[in-house]
């Protein structure tokens, strides 16, 4: 590979509709797990350029934080940029380069963007390093990086979301992972597209508290945590039910039923402002939303009536929020190369199938 040619990945990230919690350890092993999800054209990256020497450069362009080292060897987990050093570790990386990542949205925001920047980065350190992996091998990598190298307290959705992408029917058991894609009619795609509504509420947060706790109440045993846990999959069913028969108003009232039961699985999970806004975007025409992530802040989904998706839109931006634009993505995690050895050539994703 000539020098300034850069390697590039791209992984997309993820609205989680319903079952998020059910895919966080020891749930799924023990009653098994269900996530109704899809993703959107929002991303997080990751690029590479190799270098001739064995010196190391990692680089964080959404915290400007840049880490340097003689050599990969020498990488050792400290608190900063641990992500993409585990990545490095994880790949065996022994050759030099320079490695930046950034995302789309800001991590704690509820789209899964620090696991998608993990995929991101296994799917451009392995089409440098010439190992392909399957989306399936991908997600379960990210994950271990994640819940196992680092010890950072999550499920395994998000992974699966973002090596896969599109409209995703999720089960996890003790022993293994199913992904199920979904064929939804392309009008009832066009439909959720029109009355979906995202907005950024503000106040991220650290989703691994809020897990670890809710981790811990299902491990005493807390009954709320426990029957909210099996309501939240049984929802996933029957809002599975709702989107493959295009009935949009039902997926609405479902959201907020998933909501409503999401909230019991701990205290933290919402929070005053959220309730507020969230009672004034259903007075002002919204059927019903969640957030997409484990609570406390970040994004909210809502799916509304669809002559009022504008009013509820002005409301909420009235009162700090901020409505981001979405479509749903298809594809899943991409690699290409640009740069001067792939001038002429076009482009050259490639999918972790």
């Amino acid at each position: 590979m000539r020098g300034g040619t850069y390697l590039r990945a791209r992984a997309p990230l993820r609205l989680s509709f319903c079952g998020g919690g059910t895919d966080v350890s020891p749930y799924p092993e023990e009653h098994g797990g269900i996530v109704l999800s899809a993703t959107i054209n929002q991303y997080a990256y990751a690029s590479l350029r190799p270098r001739r020497d064995s010196k190391l450069t990692l680089a964080s362009l959404d915290y400007d934080l840049v880490a340097k080292y003689d050599h990969p060897r020498r990488v050792r987990l400290d608190g900063s940029l641990d992500l993409i050093k585990a990545a490095v570790k994880a790949l065996r990386v022994r050759r030099g380069a320079d490695l930046w990542v950034h995302s789309d949205a800001p991590p704690g925001s509820g789209l899964g963007s620090s696991s998608t920047i993990v995929v991101a980065l296994i799917g451009v350190l392995g089409a440098w390093l010439q190992r392909p992996l399957s989306a399936y091998e991908t997600a379960e990598l990210a994950y271990r990086i994640e819940r196992v190298d680092l010890a950072l307290a999550g499920g395994r959705q998000d992974q699966y979301a973002a090596a896969f992408g599109g409209f995703n029917f999720i089960e996890f058991g003790a022993d293994s992972t199913i992904v199920n894609p979904l064929r939804v009619r392309p009008d009832v795609l066009q439909e959720l597209e029109y009355r979906l509504l995202l907005c950024y509420m503000g106040q991220t947060r650290e989703s691994a508290d809020i897990i670890a706790r809710q981790t811990e109440a299902y491990r005493q045993g807390r009954e709320e945590t426990v029957q909210a846990m099996h309501r939240l999959k049984q929802e996933a069913h029957e809002m599975k039910r709702a989107l493959l028969l295009g009935e949009v108003d039902a997926m609405g009232e479902l959201l907020h039923e998933a909501w409503e039961t999401k909230k019991r699985l701990e205290p933290s999970i919402s929070n005053s402002r959220v309730d507020r806004l969230y009672g004034l975007a259903r007075r002002s025409g919204a059927i019903g939303g969640k957030m997409p992530g484990a609570g406390g802040g970040g994004y909210f989904l809502l799916l509304t009536r669809f002559d009022r998706k504008h009013r509820v839109a002005a409301a909420l931006e009235r009162h700090g929020g901020q409505v981001v634009p979405f479509q749903f993505e298809r594809r899943g995690l991409i690699t290409w190369s640009a740069g001067a050895a792939a001038r002429g050539r076009g482009h050259s994703g490639t999918r972790a199938r």
